[in-house]
């Protein structure tokens, strides 16, 4: 399983929000790539960054941060927030060198660019975020939801040729509650599709459980920022591939 440290960005400023709550947002620094470097330095191979302004309207606010981090640091890089068009999406990947993006909105609200953006980076490059908020899948930086139940956008997806999604239970997102894995289960009977455990890890613990349960991937945010878990140590415990 590869953990993924992650960075949220607003404003050019590594932030968390509880809840998706655009109003409870916690700065955790003005110098966004110094984390990377700090998560690097513990042994992450993956930096999950987020792009919330984009998230919420759509543009690319810090672009000049995603740079930056991208400069600072030898670790592969996803991106999630925004990307609405496939001039976006080649944009990240083929100027900026980001290794795959995160499509949220877009690939519910518009299933035509994403499959042109499959088609053209395959689905090693091109990643699905599911949002799920009771059950729904939530779009626009969490502020709506759509009436698409998660299970059956998740295989909807796979029969198109996604291959790896970041499913988060948007409940969880920055409580420290421990992630939805009743959710995760659900996902793992009715798909065989990759997928990053994302939202409410509190622990070191529940990482290890996500490990155990062979999942793909486990994103860690607030834990971390908030001094619940110790990066270099969590990796050093994980299960070597």
């Amino acid at each position: 399983m590869i953990l993924l440290p992650a960075i949220d960005l607003k404003d050019g400023q590594a932030v968390r929000l509880y809840k998706g709550d655009y109003n409870q947002k916690t700065v955790y620094s003005n110098d966004p790539s110094q984390i990377a470097k700090t998560f690097e330095q513990a042994g992450a191979k993956w930096l999950h960054l987020v792009d919330l302004d984009g998230a919420k309207d759509g543009q690319c606010k810090n672009l000049s941060t995603i740079k930056t981090i991208k400069k600072a640091t030898n670790m592969s890089l996803e991106l999630g927030g925004g990307i609405r068009n496939i001039e976006t999406v080649s944009m990240y990947l083929d100027e900026v060198g980001i290794d795959r993006v995160i499509l949220g909105t877009a690939a519910i609200q518009d299933p035509l660019f994403l499959q042109a953006a499959l088609d053209k980076y395959g689905p090693k490059r091109i990643v699905v975020g599911v949002d799920v908020k009771d059950g729904f899948v939530s779009t626009a930086g969490w502020l709506e939801t759509s009436q698409t139940n998660y299970l059956d956008f998740i295989c909807q997806l796979e029969k198109i040729g996604v291959r790896y999604i970041v499913v988060t239970d948007i409940s969880k997102d920055g409580t420290l509650q421990g992630p939805n894995f009743h959710m995760y289960q659900e996902i793992s009977k009715v798909s065989s599709i990759e997928f990053v455990v994302s939202g409410g890890i509190k622990d070191q613990q529940n990482i290890l459980d996500c490990a155990n349960s062979n999942y793909y991937g486990c994103i860690v945010g607030k834990a971390y920022y908030e001094g619940k878990i110790d990066l270099q140590e969590v990796i050093s415990c994980l299960p070597k591939e």
